[in-house]
């Protein structure tokens, strides 16, 4: 009978959210590359089968709409501006890499995650300050500031997880 709360497990745990948690960081940062591919599909899907939500939603639609048209200009006038989404794509490609380090020794590189937490945490100022900096409207600030809260639930998860293994292995005697 294998032990469900032991050190093996509590390991294969911390992976397995590690693992999800890196997936959704890869994802939302590979999507920052077809940005204006995304916007055409996302505004057309807001005239076409999306158009109940478009019109419970006006203002979602309206800013699709602005924001699709904002990225395709500057895609054909200024196309070196979309190199800063090409960079935060990277970003969020390195930033899931480090966590490797979390996933192959949770204990010694808590660290990773809890800069990941401190991270998520960084993106509600930054969005209450650039927001209406750069115009965006406060509920999509709102949206954004989800990012962080949403990606901090996970990590709190696994840093009192790897706290856990940590007292764990700390009362294991050392092999003979």
């Amino acid at each position: 009978m294998s032990d469900t709360n032991g050190p093996r497990a509590l390991i294969e745990r911390i992976r397995v959210w590690l693992v999800v948690f890196v997936v959704c960081l890869v994802l939302s940062g590979v999507t920052a590359f077809p940005l204006v591919t995304e916007l055409r599909f996302l505004d057309a899907s807001l005239d076409g089968w999306a158009a109940p939500l478009a019109e419970i939603l006006p203002g979602l639609a309206e800013w699709i709409d602005r924001v699709r048209g904002g990225v395709e200009t500057a895609d054909e006038q200024a196309p070196y501006l979309l190199y800063g989404t090409d960079w935060l794509a990277f970003a969020h490609l390195v930033i899931a890499v480090a966590f490797y380090g979390a996933y192959r020794d949770p204990v010694r590189n808590i660290w990773v995650v809890e800069f990941g937490m401190i991270a998520c945490v960084g993106i509600i100022p930054l969005a209450l300050i650039s927001g209406p900096v750069r115009g965006i409207p406060f509920w999509w600030s709102v949206i954004d500031m989800s990012f962080g809260v949403i990606g901090i639930l996970p990590l709190l998860h696994v840093r009192r997880m790897i706290k856990r293994l940590e007292a764990a292995t700390a009362a294991e005697p050392a092999p003979a």
